[in-house]
């Protein structure tokens, strides 16, 4: 069984979750402008949550490529700065294209639909096609950026 085809089967993987706890984190640095360990570190202190292993290395993965991620997705997007793009749908995509492009242990397939479904979840009803067509488009020249 694929990993997304459990998680709608049990309402999540592990790893569906951590993607949601960070794009949640790196959405809330992005609006407060703040950085993810300070939201990380409140959560901790002010609640409950926690950030698995997995959530972490995410959210270091996107913070760490992020300039290669937004150049990628900018000169793929088709006319659409970053910008212009919602917030969310801005960080589904980072943390979407960061799993395709930097984390071998993630298929392609899955990265891209686990961001579909994020997007479908946080977003607008246009916002999953966006992200399938953009993550999609990475997906074909992936070869190219990591070259």
């Amino acid at each position: 069984m694929t990993e997304s085809a459990s998680s709608a089967r049990r309402g999540g993987t592990a790893r569906s979750r951590s993607r949601l706890r960070a794009v949640e984190i790196l959405f809330e640095a992005e609006q407060r402008g703040t950085t993810p360990d300070e939201g990380i570190r409140a959560r901790v202190d002010h609640t409950d949550l926690r950030v698995n292993a997995y959530a972490q290395q995410v959210i270091d993965g996107v913070i760490t490529e992020q300039e290669r991620l937004d150049e990628a997705l900018t000169s793929y997007s088709r006319g659409w700065s970053l910008d212009r793009m919602p917030a969310v749908d801005r960080v589904i995509l980072r943390v979407g294209a960061w799993e395709l492009l930097f984390n071998d242990e993630v298929p392609d397939g899955v990265a891209v639909a686990e961001a579909v479904t994020l997007a479908q979840q946080l977003s607008t009803d246009e916002s999953p096609e966006f992200v399938n067509g953009l993550l999609g488009r990475l997906q074909q020249v992936k070869p190219t950026l990591l070259a």
